[in-house]
């Protein structure tokens, strides 16, 4: 193990967020040469870890790691004390560099050891499930304009309801699997002007229980949300979030009311919760009208406990709230609330080290919690909790057999309470992803889990056609052309357990057959064909064998 400090420092250099770092007099960071030196193969059961620590939790460095050669190879630039990034083990030079992004005169502390990872258990010896795949066509307004997807399951009609920029599209299956896509867009003519005017980040849930549908646009400080309650026919507005709805990073859930608290002001049986970051903080809001109205915000965490973005809001069925977060005190975790979102407590899941992905959580039906996330070194991994996130079991990859080595997007849902999905996009190339000259093929993926957690199965849903090639950016406004893709994918689950994933296709055309990348977002959803759904008594519906029929969970 090697230590190493710096320090104090007085001069802030927040110039990474306006694209390229630079370090100078005036933006000062600190460069530290590491040399590791490791027999051949070491990288196998061991990794690099790279650790910086400050006393002050109000400050807040930043840690980089660039090669030889001065590309950045790893990068943990979140609001987590500590910072940290994982690299294999394997003989190189580097330069370690700390800036101090809001350093409040306080020091850091380095620190870089090889360690041995957990072994993961067994993975599961179920079949992979397949998937088949569909796009918005041509002629549909955003059909080509879809990063950042969300999608729900109208569990009455069967229909698919998918979101992304100002457009929202039904998607319905005919016996045969085969999908047709309509525009069922929010607009003054079907009950809704506000809904598909503008938008600066689109979010959408659909309630499994009430089948209502929801979907919302950021625009400035405002959150312009509809619903429908009939697939997008008829919308109605609403009064958008009961919370400012901050810079990023909105989100939309709902479920049943927890046990012992107020019930809804209407008939409507659900709570609804708006959930959104802004600078120092993030908030949710409760509606119990159905999402008419809202309550008062209240704040999730600081930035003294975790960094301002987090992921979407889940409701599992004893009417816990959760909201994950990639960076917590140098972990992710959930924020969690048992009354309502009235208090809120965060729960980190001590195995994990912060990733630059939002984080995803699912519930099953006897309310195991499972929380998908990208660590650090890039790698997808899962764990579980029973006790609403106060332990975690089965930390896993869930990606090593299929040779993964970098996801993005985490993406969960889950059914019975002993299963459960994790959907992300993922390369078998290792290294730094978001280099613009990183050479890649990108598809997505889907982990399936039957057993609770124990064990996953792993299939590539879009084998025959690349999902993205070359870098993959997820640093906001200081990207280029690869941020195609924006923030995040959805999953979900329908009546039947069927796995539901939206995502955007970034190759398509010519690039889908081995030509350059195109850098499309083309609104797409793989939906399972065969395997064991999340639903055990309808096992056999994915494969076209109906056990029993109607029935909705």
């Amino acid at each position: 193990m090697t230590t190493w400090s710096a320090g104090p420092f007085a001069v802030p250099n927040a110039s990474g967020t306006a694209g390229a770092l630079s370090c100078g007099a005036a933006q000062p960071c600190d460069d530290y040469v590491l040399k590791v030196s490791v027999p051949a193969g070491y990288d196998a059961g061991h990794s690099l870890r790279i650790d910086v620590r400050w006393p002050d939790s109000a400050a807040d460095f930043d840690l980089y790691v660039l090669d030889a050669n001065g590309r950045e190879v790893a990068a943990s630039a979140s609001s987590s004390d500590p910072e940290t990034v994982l690299l294999p083990a394997v003989s190189a030079s580097y330069t370690v560099r700390v800036v101090p992004y809001a350093p409040l005169g306080d020091s850091f502390t380095g620190t870089a050891s090889l360690i041995t990872p957990p072994a993961d258990p067994p993975p599961s010896t179920a079949t992979p499930p397949t998937y088949a795949n569909s796009s918005a066509p041509e002629g549909i307004t955003d059909a080509h304009n879809a990063g950042e997807p969300s999608i729900g399951v109208d569990r009455a009609s069967g229909a698919a309801m998918f979101q992304a920029n100002t457009s929202t599209l039904k998607v319905t299956y005919d016996g045969s699997g085969a999908a047709t896509w309509q525009d069922r867009s929010a607009n003054a003519a079907n009950g809704c002007p506000q809904g598909s005017t503008t938008s600066l980040d689109p979010i959408l849930f659909t309630d499994p229980a009430t089948h209502r549908t929801f979907e919302s646009q950021l625009a400035g400080k405002t959150a312009l949300t509809c619903y429908t309650d009939d697939d997008g026919e008829t919308w109605t507005p609403t009064g958008g979030s009961g919370v400012n709805s901050g810079v990023d990073h909105q989100s939309i859930g709902g479920g049943p009311f927890a046990a012992g608290t107020p019930r809804g002001l209407t008939a409507y049986p659900d709570a609804v919760y708006y959930c959104s970051q802004d600078i120092a903080d993030a908030s949710c809001a409760v509606s119990r009208d159905g999402g008419l109205t809202y309550g008062p915000a209240v704040p999730m965490y600081s930035l003294l406990e975790c960094g301002g973005l987090h992921g979407h809001v889940k409701v599992a069925p004893d009417g816990t709230v959760y909201v994950p977060n990639k960076g917590c005190g140098g972990h992710q975790a959930v924020a969690v609330s048992e009354d309502d979102g009235l208090t809120w407590t965060v729960r980190p899941n001590p195995s994990s080290t912060p990733g630059d992905s939002d984080p995803s959580v699912g519930a099953g039906a006897g309310g195991t919690v499972y929380l998908g996330y990208q660590n650090s070194d890039g790698t997808p991994r899962i764990a579980v909790s029973h006790d609403k996130g106060r332990t975690w079991l089965y930390d896993q990859n869930v990606g090593a057999t299929l040779g993964i080595k970098n996801v993005v997007f985490p993406a969960v849902t889950a059914g019975d309470d002993d299963r459960a999905a994790f959907a992300f996009l993922g390369t078998t190339t290792g290294g730094n992803y978001q280099d613009p000259a990183f050479q890649s093929v990108w598809h997505l993926y889907v982990a399936t889990t039957y057993d609770g957690g124990q064990s996953w199965v792993t299939a590539d849903a879009t084998p025959t056609d690349p999902v993205q090639k070359g870098s993959i950016c997820t640093g906001g406004t200081t990207c280029g052309k690869d941020r195609n893709l924006l923030d995040f994918i959805d999953v979900t689950t329908d009546a039947q357990g069927r796995v539901l994933a939206a995502y955007a296709d970034g190759c398509t055309g010519t690039c889908a057959t081995g030509g350059a990348q195109n850098y499309d977002a083309l609104a797409s959803v793989a939906r399972q064909s065969s395997g064991g759904t999340l639903y055990g008594a309808y096992d056999a519906v994915a494969a076209g064998k109906r056990k029993k029929s109607g029935g909705s969970h």
